[in-house]
């Protein structure tokens, strides 16, 4: 029966993406929808019944299809592994993923190919189930290349934009470049202990006699860590992500809450018994992380395109999350990721009923006085910015605020660079808010006209993901942690944590609280009381120039690498290939030649062949005669 389930969680979605590949333009767009939606609840339905199966039983599910790979000692299977941690991430991959698929719904209606976008999503959500569930790092690896071909395929959506093709290209590009890096951690792993199944490696690790090896893990987990480094948006290849926002608003919530991001993070939690043992690669994942936060927040703060500034803030927000699994605390992050999929999915879905009100504009100068024409949507919104923020009582505090907690205890440096990070969040949070819902309307008068709040298939999931986005932080209260302990399993040493909360924490907690605060009363006080409105582009001075343009890191990047990869190109191309062509072409005229001259001996007449067959049978005896 579990075996059948499990594969009904999979291939409902990928059922969905059939049938509207095949039939989708003839059922109509409402019933295409529909239909898309219903795969994804499926799957999130199967997915409660494994939760609550595995929570009662606290015992892993082990499914294997067949024997994939046998290559001497080296065996693959293709097998599922569905425990703790593979079905938490399910049901908010499944949940979100069916509240992102009711809602577009009505945002794509009127979109000429939503069938396509609905396989396309389908498709997504498939790959992304498969990553989660594989019960090794090569079935991990299908659907770690499959959210990166689905993310290809919904970036670049509106094709006929060439600006929206080239961010599809960039995001497709800078994640093959972290896959290899990937690809080449998972060899070595095989290499080494000639398995790449989680469970029998965890085995190795715990049972020890690997020190011999260290050195070799040290160099896998830092590949894999690229490989992290490439679907989670960390520096170095960060630069996807923000581009990403050229897909329609459901895809950027699907891809930046629910999904591809978090495949990274996943990735290294799964693997938490690998990266233990090498804390220089931790170091640096710590570090990396840190930056990562600080450095987006820092673009967060001048952006005006509203989605731009929810981009930033989820590459801040994930280099939050590394830096735990950098210090080790893998269930801190995975806690960061869970309160994030709620806030982050509400605040882009509540984007998108902005942008929809406004008949398609994200300038957030051109926006203003929301609030009385769209109330569910503020209010969500709010809700949302505040539990990003890290105000008490909302979701994002809890989680937040034990990332800071664990970085104070380990390297007040980083804590330093994550409250500095965590402040930026909530001033450009709020910059967002008070530019977008207060004051006066600073549209067209036909916009203005248009005002209206959004229907409620757009805002239903806004209101369910608002609730979640204030009450999701009671999973893991502080000396009251459902998540860890139902994490123990795949986390061992949290069975022997202390979860206590002294009065360094607690001045650690007001020291966040009143940053948070700080953060938004500048917002306050700069957007409402001073009312001031972001300067047109050129009128962008000094570092909030540099600032504007994200530090001209993608200029940067197309000076040294994209362009002399161009030149060598155009170089290979024009002299090189152009040497070799006469050459390759010379050996197919001299083929042809010798095939000219050959044919001739092709006369047709039988007692030449007859004649020639004897010479050479006189020919061959005479050779082993001679021969003896």
């Amino acid at each position: 029966m579990n075996t059948n389930l499990a594969l009904l969680l999979l291939l409902a979605p990928f059922l969905g993406f059939l049938i509207n590949v095949f039939f989708g333009k003839s059922l109509g767009k409402t019933v295409s929808g529909i239909i898309g939606t219903l795969a994804v609840s499926v799957s999130f339905a199967v997915t409660l019944y494994f939760f609550s199966q595995i929570s009662a039983s606290k015992q892993a599910i082990q499914i294997q299809l067949f024997d994939w790979i046998q290559i001497s000692n080296f065996k693959v299977d293709f097998g599922f592994l569905l425990d703790q941690l593979s079905v938490l991430w399910l049901l908010f991959v499944t949940g979100i993923g069916s509240l992102i698929h009711l809602y577009s719904i009505r945002y794509m209606h009127d979109d000429e190919k939503v069938h396509s976008f609905f396989a396309y999503l389908n498709l997504f959500v498939f790959f992304m189930i498969t990553l989660v569930i594989g019960s090794n790092l090569l079935v991990m690896f299908i659907g770690w290349e499959g959210v990166g071909l689905c993310s290809y395929l919904l970036i670049g959506f509106w094709y006929k934009n060439q600006d929206f093709n080239d961010a599809a290209k960039k995001a497709f590009i800078m994640n093959r470049i972290g896959d290899l890096g990937l690809l080449v951690g998972i060899f070595i792993v095989g290499m080494l202990f000639n398995t790449l199944d989680f469970t029998a490696l965890k085995t190795i690790f715990l049972t020890g006699g690997i020190e011999d090896k260290v050195t070799m893990i040290s160099v896998a987990a830092f590949a894999l860590f690229i490989g992290a480094c490439g679907k989670s948006a960390q520096i170095p290849l960060y630069t996807w992500l923000p581009d990403a926002m050229a897909g329609p608003t459901p895809v950027s919530a699907l891809i930046h809450a629910a999904t591809m991001v978090t495949a990274g993070i996943f990735m290294i939690t799964r693997m938490n018994f690998l990266f233990d043992i090498t804390p220089d690669v931790q170091a640096i994942i710590a570090v990396v992380g840190a930056v990562t936060a600080l450095f987006a927040a820092t673009i967060g703060l001048v952006q005006n395109d509203i989605k731009k500034v929810l981009a930033y803030s989820t590459v801040s927000q994930l280099g939050l999350m590394f830096l735990a699994l950098g210090l080790g605390a893998y269930e801190v992050a995975v806690f960061h990721v869970i309160t994030h999929a709620f806030f982050k999915a509400c605040l882009f879905l509540g984007s998108g009923s902005v942008i929809h009100a406004l008949g398609g504009e994200q300038d957030m100068r051109n926006m203003g006085g929301l609030k009385k024409a769209m109330p569910i949507t503020f209010v969500t919104m709010l809700i949302a910015s505040l539990a990003i923020s890290g105000v008490p009582l909302f979701s994002g505090f809890f989680s937040k605020d034990e990332i800071l907690l664990v970085a104070f205890h380990h390297n007040i440096p980083l804590w330093v660079i994550g409250s500095v990070a965590s402040i930026m969040t909530a001033f450009y949070m709020f910059r967002l808010m008070f530019l977008t819902f207060f004051k006066e309307f600073r549209g067209t008068v036909e916009q203005k006209h248009h005002l209206h709040e959004s229907p409620s298939l757009i805002t239903i999931p806004l209101i369910v993901l608002a609730i979640f986005a204030t009450v999701g932080g009671l999973i893991s209260l502080p000396g009251n942690s459902w998540l860890n302990e139902y994490l123990t399993p795949i986390l061992p040493k949290l069975a022997n944590a202390e979860h206590h909360l002294g009065n360094t924490e607690y001045m650690l907690m007001a020291i966040a609280v009143i940053g948070g605060i700080v953060g938004i009363g500048l917002a306050y006080a700069k957007y409402i009381k001073q009312n001031s409105v972001p300067s047109t582009d050129a009128a962008i001075t000094g570092f909030s120039k540099v600032l504007y343009n994200k530090y001209y890191i993608d200029e940067i990047y197309d000076a040294i690498i994209v362009k002399p990869i161009n030149v060598l190109s155009v170089f290979f191309r024009d002299k090189v290939e152009t040497s070799l062509s006469a050459l390759v072409f010379g050996f197919g005229k001299v083929t042809n030649e010798i095939s000219y001259q050959g044919k001739k001996l092709q006369t047709g007449s039988i007692g030449l062949y007859l004649f020639a067959f004897v010479i050479g049978l006189c020919a061959i005896v005479s050779y082993l005669f001679l021969a003896q």
